[in-house]
């Protein structure tokens, strides 16, 4: 029997000595961040998803053997449990092995087979069932078993009870279960019809004749059908051959040569199939489809949330934030670089032709009063009025000042503010006016913005609101929390909802912290951070890596090198022939090259750690305080516009992709519908998912393929050799 680590080493593709290590670091206490960072060399610089795999996986193995443990000690208990059956448990690979392992001794409701031993009919079940050489004619032997008093008035009666009793004991055999599902699974199909006659035309219009292999059916598609017959529209069966299933059962169940009973276990064994089986084994595939559809679709939106939360920000400048709306008019906030709300205000571009002439006049003083460089407009209701409006806005300035826009993701902006951070934060602004400071915000950081929102409703993937609640968001937040600690926050500016996400803090201690912040004023070291309540040592040592304090004498405060490193990190410098001066002003261009001339082994042994923690350290020097989301492609910045109509077959297009999902990328393209690229459309090679070759946030070259502008459709590729093909 293999041990968990071995079992995880074997998955994973890793050391077992690595695997051991992440699973005590685990156990201690330590965070995926704080791992994933600061124990490289205790688990060979696995990254924080695949730390994350690992405790989940790890969990899942712990269940199992937990539950291995109870079932053996209830079957136990009843005096049933043989060395057979022990090692049957200890071998199971899933819980739902172990479950039909358990099936026959596990407390059932009330059945027809119940009812039958209750008559004193399991004997006759059982010589029956044995098919002996010597086995009676069952007719014959049912004779024996009738008893008015209890309820078997006649042979045939008595036969019907023995047959349901050795049915459920067909059904409750595990290897005959094992062995049908496998053959579910090979040559299953699930299907889907309309649910009625004349259907109408409904976006499951492709499910109304809808057939696909068990073995090839999409996640999405599984997700689809799932949804239509939740909604009544649709009627989903998985359907098999019935003549080859009930060849596995009966090979299984009628032994030869031909005995008396055979016919009857073999009638026996084929209602076992109709009637308990089948539609048994159906749920269970439709439920093993439809969890691992949930569990991709769940993968994909964390794929997809990771580069939304990592854009680049547009930091320093002044913004003006615009959430559209038709009756309500169009919301502005104008914030300041810092995220500072400095003026706000309602109109109405929609209304007709001079309201939006005082529209783009009312936002031309505010523009020329707070000196705004950029526009972050919001892809909701109306949005594609306003960016009309807002080009004309832009051009009637001159280019004085010199003024661009972009368009926000402003999914999940009306939840955060109506939430009660929001009334916190904004006290004297109506709901409304939040919503626009938020999308003026999201294009500045929209990590620090979207952090402050539940990740199920930013809305990039497919299906959310069909997945297991839990896990997506245990998932979701693993994704933000990664994407914090990967950038770092600043311990004097940040947000409680910012501070909550990082390592080793919590939603009590982050308030503590600000609470402090606020009465004491800024921090001035990493150190300080241990005078808030209820943050100790073990928080601290978590979380001090991933806090920035620019305002600290001690530059490495400005880093993530842990203070664990910090007298590393001082006698690197001092191999390397540097000062900390040098690391303040940004003049250690040559440290690599001058580390190794020293020997990078040597200085890591003099430095006292090993070498992936010297080279993170001498990379983080290199640039004290970096940000690395300003290392990818910034956001597309716009001064006008494009409408559908302009839209022709060949034209190229900059564009940002704004969700990927199984069949495709949803890309920007700065008209107000996104276009589709196919996955055939992506890539010029082979690629099994779109996310192998795109990411949300990327900025992609399209070619246009096709226009409907009636049903408002764009297609695109992303190869231009496919244009017109």
């Amino acid at each position: 029997m293999k041990t968990i680590v071995e079992i995880l080493s074997e998955e994973l593709n890793q050391k077992e000595e690595y695997v051991s290590n992440v699973v005590n670091l685990l156990d201690e206490g330590n965070t995926v961040p704080f791992i994933a960072r600061y124990r490289k060399e205790m688990h060979g610089a696995m990254d924080d998803q695949a730390i994350r795999t690992l405790a989940d996986r790890l969990q899942y193995l712990r269940n199992l053997e937990a539950r291995r443990g109870e079932v053996k000690t209830s079957i136990e208990n009843q005096g049933k449990l043989t060395e057979e059956l022990a090692e049957k448990i200890e071998n199971a690979a899933t819980l739902a092995e172990v479950e039909d392992l358990y099936r026959p001794y596990k407390q059932k409701r009330r059945t027809r087979a119940t009812v039958a031993r209750e008559k004193g009919l399991a004997p006759l079940a059982e010589i029956l069932f044995a098919q002996e050489a010597d086995c009676p004619e069952p007719l014959e032997e049912a004779k024996k078993y009738i008893d008015e008093e209890k309820g078997v008035n006649t042979a045939e009666e008595a036969l019907a009870g023995a047959s349901d009793i050795v049915a459920e004991m067909i059904s409750d055999d595990a290897d005959i279960r094992k062995i049908l599902k496998n053959y579910w699974r090979e040559n299953g199909a699930v299907s889907s019809v309309a649910a009625k006659k004349n259907p109408e035309d409904t976006v499951y219009r492709n499910y109304y004749a809808f057939n696909a292999a068990v073995a090839k059916i999409q996640g999405h598609q599984v997700l689809a059908v799932n949804r239509g017959e939740r909604e009544e529209v649709l009627k989903v069966a998985v359907e098999v051959n019935r003549d080859g299933a009930l060849h596995i059962v009966v090979g299984k169940t009628v032994k030869e040569p031909k005995c008396a009973s055979s016919d009857f276990v073999r009638s026996a064994a084929e209602d076992a199939y109709d009637r308990l089986i089948a539609p048994s084994i159906e749920r269970e595939i439709r439920a093993e489809l439809t969890e691992k559809a949930s569990e991709g679709a769940i993968g994909q939106f964390a794929l997809n949330l990771r580069p939304l939360l990592m854009q680049p920000p547009v930091k320093g400048f002044v913004t003006m934030g615009l959430d559209p709306g038709y009756r309500m008019g169009c919301k502005v906030a104008v914030v300041d670089g810092t995220g500072k709300v400095l003026d706000t205000a309602v109109v109405y571009p929609t209304y007709g032709e001079r309201q939006k002439r005082e529209c783009i006049a009312k936002l031309s003083a505010m523009i020329r009063k707070s000196a705004v460089s950029h526009i972050a407009i919001g892809n909701g209701t109306a949005s594609r009025e306003t960016e009309q409006m807002t080009c004309e806005l832009i051009s009637s300035l001159g280019g004085d000042p010199k003024v661009s826009y972009a368009i926000v993701n402003e999914a999940g902006a009306s939840v955060y503010s109506a939430s009660e951070l929001a009334a916190k934060e904004f006290p004297e602004y109506d709901v409304n006016l939040r919503s626009a400071v938020s999308i003026a915000r999201r294009l500045q950081d929209p990590l620090a913005e979207l952090v402050k929102i539940d990740p199920k409703s930013i809305g990039v993937g497919q299906y959310q609101h069909d997945m297991p609640e839990k896990r997506l968001a245990e998932t979701l937040d693993g994704v933000v929390e990664d994407c914090v600690n990967s950038v770092g926050v600043d311990l004097n500016t940040a947000s409680a909802p910012l501070l909550a996400r990082v390592s080793g803090l919590n939603a009590g201690t982050a308030e503590n912290v600000v609470k402090y912040r606020e009465t004491n004023g800024a921090f001035t070291s990493r150190k300080q951070i241990l005078k808030v309540p209820k943050l100790g040592a073990k928080a601290f040592e978590q979380c001090a890596g991933f806090l920035r304090v620019p305002e600290s004498k001690e530059i490495l405060d400005n880093t993530s090198v842990h203070p664990e490193s910090y007298a590393a990190a001082e006698k690197l410098i001092e191999i390397c022939g540097y000062t900390m001066e040098d690391v303040r002003f940004g003049r250690l261009n040559n440290l690599m090259e001058r580390l190794a001339r020293y020997g990078d082994e040597r200085a890591a042994k003099e430095c006292g750690v090993g070498l992936l923690t010297l080279f993170d350290i001498a990379k983080e020097l290199k640039k004290p305080g970096r940000d690395p989301r300003d290392e990818l492609p910034p956001p597309v910045l716009r001064t006008d516009v494009l409408e559908i109509k302009d839209l022709k077959p060949g034209m190229e297009l900059k564009g940002t992709v704004r969700n990927v999902i199984d069949f495709g990328a949803f890309v920007d393209i700065g008209v107000h519908q996104d276009g589709l690229v196919h996955i055939s459309q992506i890539s010029d090679k082979f690629i099994r998912h779109p996310s192998e070759a795109v990411s949300v946030g990327d900025v992609v070259t399209v070619w246009v393929k096709e226009v409907d502008e009636n049903k408002k459709r764009i297609s695109l590729t992303m190869r231009k050799d496919k244009l017109g093909k």
